[in-house]
């Protein structure tokens, strides 16, 4: 399931936060790289999207894979430019929507909870395919047994006979 509204406010934190941190710089353009998908809330998403695109690197959009620039005066006027203008990100963000960006998310937003972040990224609740896995072994086993039941002459290894009466 994607990023309920807590833990989409600490990813949105931890990229506005610590984006001069070494250590996080490339954590947080991993961040980057994912879909919005990931956020459940549509506010969190916008701000997302409009971190993702104002911090892109300006390459050749068709030669160079996407990249993004974190640490530095850029990345700074990307999110000060959002915090002191939220309309900017979208005509219905307001100042609430983004008074929590550049705040550190605290000591519990730690190397665990970003990797547990990242596999809740990207599970799905329509993606629940192991519970219908067990139901669709059964009929598999079930009709491949009957198949075998319906001709078991028919699979025969030995060579059948020829006749030479001819």
């Amino acid at each position: 399931m994607p990023l309920d509204i807590t833990d989409g406010e600490k990813a949105l934190q931890l990229m506005t936060s610590r984006y001069n941190q070494r250590e996080w710089r490339k954590k947080i353009e991993k961040m980057l790289s994912l879909p919005p998908s990931g956020l459940e809330d549509d506010v969190q998403r916008k701000v997302f999207l409009y971190l993702k695109l104002g911090l892109q690197a300006y390459k050749s959009r068709r030669a160079d894979a996407p990249s993004w620039i974190v640490g530095g005066f850029a990345t700074k006027e990307v999110i000060d430019r959002a915090r002191f203008k939220p309309t900017v990100i979208d005509e219905t963000i307001s100042e609430d929507d983004v008074k929590l960006l550049g705040v550190d998310p605290g000591d519990e937003v730690n190397e665990v909870w970003w990797d547990e972040m990242l596999i809740r990224w990207y599970v799905n609740p329509e993606d629940e395919v192991f519970e219908d896995l067990p139901e669709a072994d059964a009929e598999n086993t079930e009709s491949h047994e009957s198949d075998e039941t319906a001709t078991p002459s028919d699979e025969s290894n030995e060579p059948s006979p020829v006749s030479k009466d001819s």
